[in-house]
């Protein structure tokens, strides 16, 4: 089978399987229940203009003209560093162009061989290939299970990481961190959490999960990515300002890559300082998330994430098409992105929401039409 066959054969493969993935354009008419733009941020007139006033306002380049190695570090990414690391409390931060990414330089650089890496069994897909990237063995725990998690403590060898998720961005639901941190320091492990759908949403000033319970000091990294809740792009690796250092010395995905841009690092600054002056956002979040759990508790989490599970991609495809010729743009989440059998609509609730619009959601999950 040549190269070109064998891509054919496996395209067909995806098709037969209802798994065939294509792009589409958002259905900007329908009720957003499906993006990730919890704030509503992203579609903020007032916080597109603070981004082109402060960005008009300097003379920057288009671009950042290189890796931060060479030509792409300035001032103003160093600056933006230094006030994410003041804000999430943590010694330092690296700027990444993604979530993706600062996942990819952490987990593929950081872990060395004979070391151990032991995930939640849902962590996010960068994790999982930024560990693949490493040559340290890799475990992976039962989600959210402790038990299952020591069992695999006691597996490990050499410098232990336990990576996790505060907010799971399939299920909603939260990890135990807390208790993960007590049984680590049990086994000398050092955690590692990513906080990519609890970012803006949770903790004062949307710090996150960890600054709400007060336990940034008790792990070894954070990754915070800005794309969801603060309805931007980019993301940073939190943690010592030795970790930082070694990123900038070991790291591949940030020594090879080209540097954000001036407009990007602008955006992430202007949108944090956005969101400490309208802590409102994230009140009325919460509020629509508690609305929510009220009426239809079956589907109840702590956080906008809410996850009905259909099973199979036809009939999950078929309901979504559903519930979008009903005005609500909802997507189904087909394996092999979860699991054969728990192909899923994932809803996400948002700050613009209207209870009108909960109302009329939960009208058609409660009359059976999701099952």
């Amino acid at each position: 089978m040549n190269k070109d066959s064998r891509i054919a054969h496996l395209l067909a493969k995806r098709r037969n399987e209802g798994a065939l993935r294509g792009l589409k354009t958002t259905g900007e008419d329908l009720i957003d229940f499906s993006s990730n733009d919890y704030l509503g941020l992203a579609r903020s007139g007032q916080l597109k203009t603070n981004i082109n006033d402060s960005y008009q306002a300097n003379s920057f380049k288009n671009g950042s003209t290189g890796s931060r190695l060479l030509t792409g570090n300035n001032a103003l990414t160093e600056n933006c560093e230094s006030y994410l690391a003041q804000f999430f409390g943590f010694e330092n931060t690296t700027v990444f162009n993604s979530g993706y990414m600062a996942n990819l330089a952490f987990f593929s650089s950081v872990p060395q061989r004979n070391d151990t890496v032991i995930y939640d069994e849902f962590a996010h897909a960068c994790i999982k290939d930024g560990c693949r990237l490493s040559h340290a063995k890799r475990l992976s725990f039962k989600h959210n299970d402790l038990i299952d998690l020591e069992k695999k403590l006691k597996e490990s060898t050499g410098a232990i990481y336990i990576a996790c998720e505060s907010v799971y961005s399939m299920d909603g639901d939260i990890a135990p961190i807390d208790r993960i941190i007590k049984l680590a320091k049990r086994y000398e492990a050092k955690v590692v959490v990513d906080e990519a759908h609890s970012t803006g949403v949770f903790g004062p000033n949307g710090a996150g999960f960890l600054v709400q319970k007060n336990l940034q000091k008790e792990v070894f990294a954070v990754i915070y990515t800005f794309g969801k809740g603060m309805g931007i792009h980019g993301a940073c690796i939190a943690g010592s300002t030795m970790l930082k250092a070694y990123l900038i010395n070991f790291s591949r995905p940030f020594i090879y890559t080209t540097a954000p841009s001036a407009f990007e690092v602008i955006s992430i600054l202007e949108a944090f300082k956005f969101l400490k002056s309208n802590n409102n956002l994230i009140e009325k979040l919460h509020e629509n998330i508690s609305y929510f759990n009220h009426v239809l508790p079956k589907f109840s989490t702590p956080s906008p994430i809410k996850s009905v599970i259909i099973g199979g991609n036809k009939k999950t495809r078929e309901v979504a098409s559903l519930l979008q010729q009903n005005n609500l743009d909802i997507r189904p989440i087909l394996s092999p992105t979860v699991q054969a059998g728990s192909e899923r609509l994932r809803i996400c609730l948002h700050t613009f929401n209207t209870k009108e619009e909960i109302d009329l959601l939960c009208k058609y999950l409660n009359t059976g039409i999701a099952g």
